[in-house]
């Protein structure tokens, strides 16, 4: 070899090297049915929380919530002997136990206290609008311009639908409402950055093993003082909020997250206000207006914009 071929080795092997590969179409589809089934997952939060407070108080229903699916991720984390997280991301796991585990469940129960689900649903509506900027801030992600439009429009469709349920009144609920938004946002965002780096229900479950203590805590404290009493609808809201969201919803949540980017699986969450009222029209009897059909499609033109827009 000459000391020219030498010199010029480096430049061959940069122009012949394949290009880095993406995302495979197969693996965003299987990322994007994830993040649905997730959506999916939380739609049946807010119902099933109302379900449990028909018998438990708040601060007991959040604290027992914690609890359940903290043994259950534990159970999983033992038996399959999951080593302990590298040193580096216990400071992210503690922002997703503050922001899922603690946060967001605690502000929307006290909220749904005097709020129903349909004016809660407000904070589901600008929830894919904050944790795409927070991932902005966070991860550095930028989304194009026709990704934000979409995801304005859809936020704005969502909040005037719900606002409208709600009788276009704000109630005394709505701090806990924003105060949770900002919180869970925060949470998604951290938790999809892990999840690239480790499998996304070991994220779940080591961030409930660490709430663990202050669950157990609260749910010591708060049962001495709050109503409890098991029914067949307050166990079935407890049960479903403990094991279906917590749980089970944030593994394929953050799953989907990992492999379609937190922007894009965050606006999936569009459709989750008007899933919710579904629900609570089978399950609470509530009522919802003719508006629901036409703020459903102008929902879904929008999560079908984001999803093609360059994320």
């Amino acid at each position: 070899m000459t000391a020219q071929d030498s010199a010029t080795l480096p430049s061959r092997i940069a122009v012949t090297a394949p290009p880095a590969a993406g995302p495979r179409p197969g693996s965003r589809r299987a990322g994007t049915v994830m993040a649905a089934l997730g959506v999916t997952a939380f739609s049946l939060t807010f119902p099933a929380t109302a379900w449990g407070l028909e018998g438990i108080g708040p601060w007991s229903f959040v604290a027992l919530r914690g609890v359940l699916s903290a043994i259950v991720a534990g159970g999983a984390l033992l038996a399959l002997r999951v080593p302990l997280p590298a040193r580096r991301h216990w400071g992210g796991l503690a922002v997703v136990g503050a922001g899922v585990v603690v946060g967001f469940p605690l502000l929307t129960t006290l909220a749904l206290q005097t709020s129903t689900t349909a004016h809660a649903a407000v904070v589901v509506g600008l929830l894919p609008l904050t944790t795409a900027v927070f991932s902005a801030l966070r991860t550095g992600a930028r989304p194009s311009r026709t990704f934000w439009a979409a995801a304005l429009a859809g936020a704005a469709a969502v909040i005037a639908f719900t606002v409208q349920q709600s009788g276009g009144a704000l109630s005394t609920a709505d701090l806990y409402l924003f105060a949770s938004l900002l919180i869970c946002a925060a949470g998604y965002t951290e938790g999809g950055r892990l999840a690239r780096e480790m499998p996304g229900w070991q994220v779940i479950g080591w961030a409930l093993i660490l709430c663990l203590p202050l669950a157990l805590a609260g749910a010591v404290i708060a049962l001495q003082y709050e109503p409890f009493r098991l029914t067949g609808h307050s166990s079935a809201g407890l049960l479903y909020a403990a094991l279906g969201s917590q749980f089970l919803g944030l593994v394929v949540w953050y799953r989907g997250m990992a492999a379609i980017g937190v922007p894009k699986a965050s606006q999936l969450q569009l459709a989750q206000p008007l899933l919710t009222l579904v629900w609570s029209v089978f399950l609470l009897g509530e009522h919802l207006t003719p508006a629901a059909p036409l703020t459903a499609a102008a929902v879904l033109v929008c999560i079908a914009v984001t999803q093609r827009a360059r994320g």
